[in-house]
């Protein structure tokens, strides 16, 4: 249908007043604008199939009531055609006013794009060929006071979706469709897991007293009715194989975990998974069982043995590959390696393609270096990755022939893990041991290690049968099956950070940092503070690093003081003017204030770019302003992650993730020039967690490649 004169572009408070002063005469009027019930005989997709042989202007006596939302409105003389959107497609309304009746028609008038209805009417097909319902009654079942995006532009921000995920599921039909195929994939691991392979699904508690089944961060809350301390769980694992030892011989539970990390592309701290344990059974069981499962889904959205991924082809025809780890590093770096492969050797090809590493790493962490770095990018079709070595598999449970390797595998597609297995430790002296050593562990400072479990020491002791048990990534499952780049784009409302709505709903800043109202004057043009860095800075990178900066400190302008974007962007790009001119790391800074009052800056800007040396020269200013506390917080990480990327094949951070960042981050080898502790002291000055500000500037670095070059 043509364009309608209400989807044209208003300033939204105007638009929103309109509306509401619609809400109030339908109210003058009598008509309540928000009935309680409406009717409802038929659905736009069934009339549509029901009446595909109507030729056009064949009209029929079929009286259907149907309900939805105005997509759609034009007027033309005494006619008017609306489009109505429900929940299963749209269908036009043909409305005359001779068969409406006058008060129908002026109800007309208070309606806008966006509103829901109610129509009543026969099933005709108009002259010009569309199925339409030829409207007797309508009715107004909820007035919208907000307009829908313009259907030109759309919703198309990110940030904006996530937050209005109830817009972005009214404009963007291939959003519904995602949710309705995530919908359908649970259900078809729920068919597959009850009736295919006759297991028990079961609840266990989401509150717990004890950590464990993982090692991460977790959330923790206060139970008042008990005065007690409790943490939302971060595993299903210990409570299901309490269910095994109870004679449950197969069980599974899809819910949500809670792991308080940061996020990415692929990690949200609140995630549904599926566990599934089953006795008598082992890692070939769970290949077994895995395999059966992805096909199951891929049939349950319509999609055969291959199916595509952001591109790549993938083949989901059993069996899958299954091949040790030092077999896929033997492959990638055109050598044979094993846990026989000698200490010296395995550092000289991580040395020859610069991959970190600690000295005190034995084979084992080496190997698994290699696969991490350079091998699991590469894997594209399913592949359960076997033999994980004991060093970075400490609960595992030891391979009989080779007690250096687990009885562990991780299925990878596309580059990911969806899966990870173990043959499960069922001796309750050794899990008693392994649980003291994560015990040590957290009281010398690991914050992501778990608790002595008694009683699941106790459960064990009763006895467990031999057991094989999976986790599943349900999200990462349906951004696979629905071909989705991020998992906010699968959860249907991804956690955001809070938004400023203003006045008295506006919530008390954590942070102690000042802000300010008023707009800042640089004294000094955007054009003439390049051409004052380059003057001063001959090496490339220098450059370079001012550029990155300034637009990261105008991405984060944007978020905390939109008025003052552009002096946030120059004090980024300033901020090491002098670096290739001080003398040393205390007076940094001190010569940029002499060179930026030469030509003519408001000494303020001076004052900005000297806090981010404070910790090296006490003398200098503070950082008190958020814009000072963000300069100090991304100048030192954007270092880090610069060469965190350039390690990396693509070379790009697009498929850079916060994991690869956290853990060379704690390779002090690894670019041993970027200062943890100053990074750090950064996340503390903006009042983030590390993970939520590596996160953070993960994210901005994404955002600007599009728009910036110096991230390309």
């Amino acid at each position: 249908m043509a364009a309608t004169d209400q989807e044209t572009t208003v300033n939204i408070n105007d638009e929103r007043a309109i509306r509401r002063s619609k809400r109030q005469a339908l109210i003058d009027a009598g008509i309540d604008p928000y009935p309680p019930r409406s009717k409802v005989t038929a659905h736009a997709a069934d009339i549509i199939a029901q009446y595909a042989h109507l030729a056009d202007g064949e009209d029929t006596d079929d009286v259907q009531s149907l309900t939805g939302r105005i997509r759609a409105f034009r007027r033309q003389g005494k006619l008017a055609f609306i489009v109505l959107q429900d929940v299963s497609d749209s269908i036009q309304l043909f409305c005359r006013r001779d068969l409406l009746g006058d008060a129908a028609w002026e109800l007309l008038k208070q309606f806008d794009v966006g509103d829901i209805i109610g129509v009543t009417g026969p099933v005709v097909r108009t002259q010009r060929g569309e199925l339409s319902i030829l409207a007797q009654e309508i009715q107004m079942l909820a007035k919208s006071c907000r307009p829908l995006p313009n259907k030109w532009s759309g919703l198309t921000d990110k940030e904006t979706r996530y937050r209005q995920r109830y817009a972005d599921l009214i404009v963007n039909p291939d959003v519904m469709t995602t949710f309705r195929n995530r919908s359908r994939i649970i259900s078809a691991i729920r068919r597959y897991m009850e009736e295919s392979q006759g297991y028990l699904e079961v609840e266990t508690p989401i509150l717990q007293e004890t950590l464990g089944g993982a090692n991460a961060r977790p959330f923790m809350t206060h139970f008042n009715a008990l005065d007690q301390e409790c943490y939302l769980r971060i595993a299903t694992e210990l409570h299901l194989k309490r269910c095994i030892v109870g004679g449950m011989e197969r069980v599974f539970e899809i819910g949500r975990q809670f792991r308080n990390e940061g996020m990415d592309q692929t990690h949200n701290p609140e995630f549904t998974s599926m566990e599934a344990y089953c006795a008598y059974s082992d890692l070939e069981g769970m290949k077994r069982l895995t395999e059966g499962l992805f096909q199951a889904v891929a049939a349950a959205v319509g999609k055969g043995d291959v199916i595509t991924y952001q591109g790549k082809e993938i083949s989901l025809k059993a069996p899958f590959r299954s091949a040790p780890m030092s077999e896929l590093v033997s492959e990638v770096v055109g050598e044979q390696v094993s846990m026989e492969t000698s200490v010296e050797h395995l550092r000289e090809l991580l040395d020859a393609r610069n991959v970190p590493y600690e000295k005190e790493w034995g084979v084992g962490r080496l190997i698994f270096t290699l696969y991490d770095e350079l091998v699991e990018q590469t894997l594209i079709n399913p592949t359960f990755v076997c033999d994980y070595p004991v060093e970075v598999s400490p609960l595992a449970k030891r391979k009989p022939e080779d007690p250096r390797l687990t009885e562990r595998f991780e299925m990878v597609i596309a580059g990911h893990e969806y899966a990870n297995a173990f043959t499960e430790l069922n001796d309750p002296v050794d899990q008693e041991s392994r649980f003291q050593d994560q015990v040590d562990a957290k009281a010398a400072g690991d914050d992501e290690a778990m608790e002595y479990d008694y009683d699941y020491v106790r459960a064990l002791e009763y006895g467990m049968p031999p057991t094989g048990g999976i986790g599943y990534g349900i999200d990462r499952m349906v951004m696979l099956f629905c071909d989705e780049p991020s998992i906010r784009d699968v959860l249907l409302f991804p956690h955001m950070r809070p938004e400023d709505f203003g006045g008295a709903h506006k919530k008390q800043e954590k942070s102690t940092t000042k802000s300010t109202a008023e707009v800042l004057d640089a004294g000094i043009s955007r054009e003439k503070a390049l051409e004052l860095l380059k003057q001063h800075n001959k090496d490339e990178y220098h450059i370079l690093h001012g550029l990155q900066v300034e637009a990261l400190m105008r991405y984060f302008a944007k978020q905390y003081d939109p008025a003052n974007e552009e002096f946030w962007g120059l004090v980024g790009l300033l901020h090491d003017l002098d670096w290739e001119t001080c003398d040393d790391d205390p007076s940094h800074t001190i010569k940029a204030a002499e060179l930026l009052a030469e030509a003519g800056a408001n000494p303020a800007l001076a004052h900005s770019i000297q806090t981010h040396n404070y910790d090296v020269n006490p003398e200098l200013p503070t950082p008190t302003h958020k814009m000072e506390c963000v300069l100090f917080a991304v100048d030192e990480l954007s270092g880090l992650i610069n060469a965190c990327v350039l390690m990396r094949p693509s070379h790009s951070v697009m498929d850079f993730e916060l994991k690869s960042l956290k853990k060379k981050f704690k390779t002090k080898s690894f670019a041993a020039g970027c200062d943890r502790a100053v990074i750090r002291h950064g996340a503390e000055l903006v009042g983030m967690e590390l993970d939520e500000l590596f996160t953070a500037v993960i994210e901005a670095e994404k955002s600007l490649v599009p728009t910036t070059e110096c991230f390309e």
